[in-house]
């Protein structure tokens, strides 16, 4: 029987970022002993928990590894049982497309008392924000929520035939979606907007017609996405501009900020061509008038680029990483069943903790599986990602390398020790490993995850780089990517002294110095939070 003290809260989490997240959301996260979440929720989010809450990861993004729906439900079930306020936190909104039923039937057979929160749904927040209206008394008098995830499933004679359709995870079948409209008697002038993570910083928008969209979008990342499909796209750019003599305290609505409709409601500052504006006071940021590059993996949100933006600067976002699961899960799957015969676990990456954890989830184990094994990461991002999981990491090695974890490492007599490294497939910290062996430490490395270089760099991208003050990397393996790319297209050497070579570490410079020949600022401090200070610093006068 469930204890009465216990209760789970299924929770909208909207989109993007807190400011789109609803006041009772707000409340039952400020209170939450466990919250159990999806990974494309906002990170941010997970700050407004208390401290020691336990916070669970289950996925739940398409082609990525995740929790059963039964292993789900078997968590919230369990931690109601013991008495604790449970949050289920989903993207969007519970009800649309948020697979919430199964999770309520489980809660009421095991007697667990719940609520349900409203979220604003993607389906309506993502063409907002792209300037984009749904309704028009003239050209859409009405439209079809629908999700791709199984296209062969819809009736697209009769879809083909209304005013306006959203379209949820359709991003990987964009060409099947295309043709079916097609087949049956939609135009190849109508309108598509794609909208790529709206309400993120790294909001993307490509529009287009039936016709050339997937031709504009071929070899782009546009997961996840909210696809806009009628002649309603075309309002576009008449719902984007504010007149010239409004202040800011009278824009309750929309302004348009480098092409993208932003929402000013229950925003107190934003930062606008390198001005922070709040409403009264404008001043002068650090960056401001700073165009910089961030390079980063494809498809993850970039807290570089929100630390950037807020010192002012412009950033642009060049992908050039691709993470996802390991050609094989079986050796990973192995260790996890033998967890208990391991001394330490080490984690090197955030997507190293992201994806050991989705695993051991989807093994039906949570992170009391990890009871007697010690746990050491290497930096604070890494740490805190632990953190998320309700672990806390026993050893961190202070200078936020792997290099020095084990210069540094709490045990002194590694014999026997047995280790487990779960680590990007191929290319990743073999020194590290050999350190360990050398010492006679037993270490068993299996692959989490798959870290390859993207394909291309999108035109746009490049025709900007000539104009660029900075370029930024965050590991080695970003700056080997990046160049060899660059290579096929006619080499580097468009990245003259004028433009500034950005490092986070030891290791990052290592490879800018063997690829570039330089690198102009390191930061002191091997974080994001360091870099983008060691990147302040540079800009400053004289």
């Amino acid at each position: 029987m469930a204890n009465p003290a216990g209760r789970v809260s299924l929770v909208g989490s909207g989109v993007g970022s807190l400011a789109y997240l609803t006041v009772r959301g707000q409340e039952l996260l400020s209170t939450a002993e466990v919250l159990v979440y999806d990974a494309l929720v906002d990170e941010a989010l997970l700050q407004v928990v208390p401290e020691a809450c336990l916070k669970l990861n289950v996925g739940k993004r398409g082609g990525l590894p995740s929790a059963t729906q039964e292993a789900i439900n078997r968590l919230l079930i369990e931690h109601c049982q013991q008495g604790k306020q449970v949050v289920r936190l989903k993207s969007g909104d519970p009800f649309i497309f948020g697979r919430s039923t199964s999770e309520i039937q489980a809660l009421n057979q095991a007697a667990c008392p719940f609520e349900v929160v409203p979220g604003i749904s993607s389906a309506l927040a993502a063409p907002l924000l792209a300037g984009i209206p749904l309704t028009d008394p003239v050209l859409s008098r009405c439209f079809a929520v629908l999700s791709a995830h199984e296209p062969e499933e819809l009736e697209w004679e009769a879809l083909a035939q209304l005013e306006t359709l959203v379209i949820l995870m359709g991003a990987k079948h964009l060409p099947l979606i295309v043709e079916q409209l097609l087949r049956h008697g939609r135009s190849p002038q109508t309108p598509i907007a794609i909208i790529r993570w709206a309400g993120h910083p790294s909001q993307q928008i490509w529009i287009g017609t039936l016709e050339d969209i997937v031709q504009k979008t071929s070899r782009q990342s546009l997961s996840p996405a909210i696809i806009t499909l009628g002649e309603v796209v075309r309002l576009r750019p008449y719902l984007q501009s504010c007149p010239s003599d409004l202040s800011l305290s009278s824009i309750v609505d929309l302004i348009a900020v480098d092409g993208m409709a932003v929402d000013l409601r229950g925003v107190d500052s934003m930062t606008v061509d390198g001005m922070a504006v709040d409403g009264t006071n404008s001043e002068p940021l650090p960056l401001t008038g700073k165009t910089i590059v961030v390079t980063r993996a494809a498809g993850q949100s970039s807290q570089f680029t929100h630390l950037l933006q807020q010192q002012g600067a412009r950033v642009i976002e060049m992908p050039a990483l691709e993470i996802g699961q390991p050609s094989s899960w079986q050796e990973l799957d192995q260790a996890i069943a033998q967890l208990s015969q391991f001394d330490w676990l080490i984690l090197t990456s955030t997507n190293g903790v992201h994806y050991f954890f989705e695993r051991l989830l989807a093994q039906g184990k949570d992170a009391r599986a990890l009871a007697g094994l010690k746990v050491a990461v290497v930096g604070q991002k890494t740490a805190d990602s632990l953190k998320q999981q309700g672990i806390q990491p026993d050893y961190v090695p202070p200078d936020f390398v792997a290099d020095s974890l084990i210069e540094h490492f709490p045990e002194q007599d590694l014999a026997g020790l047995k280790i487990l490294f779960p680590r990007v497939e191929t290319g990743g910290r073999e020194v590290l490993v050999k350190e360990f062996v050398a010492r006679q430490a037993i270490v068993t490395e299996v692959a989490a995850y798959q870290s390859v270089c993207v394909q291309e760099i999108s035109p746009e991208i490049l025709t900007q780089l000539s104009k660029v003050d900075m370029i930024t990397f965050a590991s080695s393996k970003t700056v080997n990517c990046v160049c060899q790319l660059l290579e096929t297209r006619g080499g580097i050497s468009r990245w003259d002294q004028s433009i500034c070579i950005a490092s986070i570490g030891p290791q990052t410079s290592a490879a800018c110095r063997q690829w570039l020949g330089r690198v102009d600022v390191e930061a002191e401090d091997y974080t994001l939070e360091g870099l983008t200070q060691a990147i302040v610093t540079w800009a400053k006068p004289g």
